[in-house]
């Protein structure tokens, strides 16, 4: 039954319709602004700080999000939607040279750090489960951080852990280049998922309380986070493969199908990662060397 009318229910003139539908829409209305005013909409990935580095170089005069933006996000927008946490990405290329990546990466975390504190009625820096809702109970947009590819890290678990400290609570282990140590959805696969450097990454996110997030990666890169990760994987920005072919969709297969295979994966991974001395050249994009990466 929806709005007080059945499946079998005889068909309608078009002038009862019109009388008995419409009073069922505003109580659907009122429903979802009641459940939205006491729950916060988590929106798990937001790129206007890229789109403020391009377009305005981090002056966020010349890009007021205070403002009405066609283009990209502004306030009003967040409020009409009842957004109560926004992920604010920290997105940077995936085919950055080196550490250059990591340096930009801190650029666009240091930018949304600049944007929160710009608009302290508005919005409010959260790290924990409990500061999100804080802040969403004092009326402010929550404000969390997610890092689009491990290319922001390079090879090293410091820079992972010092981005964790600054307030980044996911990171989508690639974007659309291959990293040294995981394989992307759209580039030559060179692992066939992780390396065993990449293992290591998802159980440090794992300990220090950082989400892994598989948009963007590979199939088999999915099957091995699966099979090292001990806490709960997400897809930040990601549809069923069944609805869009596309990558980096995910498989339709259900997570627990793909988490049934953990031993198998993970034996076949620690085989494979001896095999390649877990230092793989990448595709395309993030290319060069691991060497085991730094801890």
């Amino acid at each position: 039954m929806i709005g007080g009318v059945t499946s079998e229910s005889r068909p309608l003139p078009a002038a009862d319709v019109d009388q008995r539908l419409p009073p069922a829409y505003p109580l659907v209305e009122g429903r979802i602004e009641r459940l939205l005013t006491a729950y916060p909409l988590v929106d798990g990935h937001n790129d206007l700080p890229w789109e403020v580095r391009e377009r305005a170089g981090y002056d966020f005069s010349r890009l007021d999000i205070a403002t009405d933006l066609t283009r990209c996000t502004d306030l009003a927008r967040l409020r009409a939607g009842h957004v109560g946490a926004q992920f604010w990405s920290v997105y940077v290329p995936s085919n950055l040279p080196g550490d250059t990546a990591v340096t930009a990466t801190l650029e666009q975390v240091d930018a949304v750090h600049r944007l929160v504190a710009g608009y302290p009625r508005h919005l409010g820096l959260a790290r924990t489960a409990d500061e999100v809702e804080a802040v969403f109970g004092s009326g402010r947009v929550a404000s969390l951080m997610g890092a689009e590819g491990g290319q922001s890290i390079g090879c090293s678990l410091g820079a992972l852990r010092m981005l964790h400290v600054l307030g980044v609570r996911y990171m989508t282990l690639t974007h659309n280049d291959n990293t040294p140590w995981a394989d992307s959805a759209t580039d030559v696969a060179a692992l066939r998922g992780l390396s065993r450097f990449g293992v290591e990454v998802v159980r440090e996110m794992n300990r220090v309380g950082m989400m892994v997030d598989l948009s963007h990666v590979s199939s088999d890169t999915m099957r091995a986070a699966l099979a090292a990760a001990e806490a709960p994987v997400i897809f930040s920005h990601s549809s069923a493969r069944g609805g869009d072919r596309r990558p980096p969709q995910r498989p339709g297969r259900r997570p627990r199908d793909d988490a049934g295979r953990r031993r198998d994966v993970h034996g076949d991974l620690r085989a494979r990662v001896r095999q390649r001395r877990h230092g793989a050249v990448a595709g395309r994009g993030g290319g060069g060397r691991c060497r085991g990466g730094r801890r």
